[in-house]
């Protein structure tokens, strides 16, 4: 494997691990977000990636704080 394929793997690796870490606390892919904008929402504007989080958490934890009594 030449050092270039061994760089893209590993770059390609961390990127997956960090949207998997992602996933888990409930924060979807924003790359993913502003295809599916771009794709079936052209009308919309693509929020910026901290507008785009915070609406993440507020809909994930409905302004709550993250308790649930």
């Amino acid at each position: 494997m030449t050092r270039s394929a061994i760089t893209t793997a590993l770059h390609h690796g961390w990127k997956r691990a960090v949207q998997t870490a992602r996933l888990c606390c409930g924060v979807p892919d924003y790359d993913a977000y502003v295809k599916h904008l771009h794709e079936h929402h052209p009308e919309r504007e693509v929020p910026s990636y901290s507008a785009f989080f915070r609406e993440r958490q507020v809909a994930r934890y409905k302004g709550t704080g993250g308790r649930c009594c």
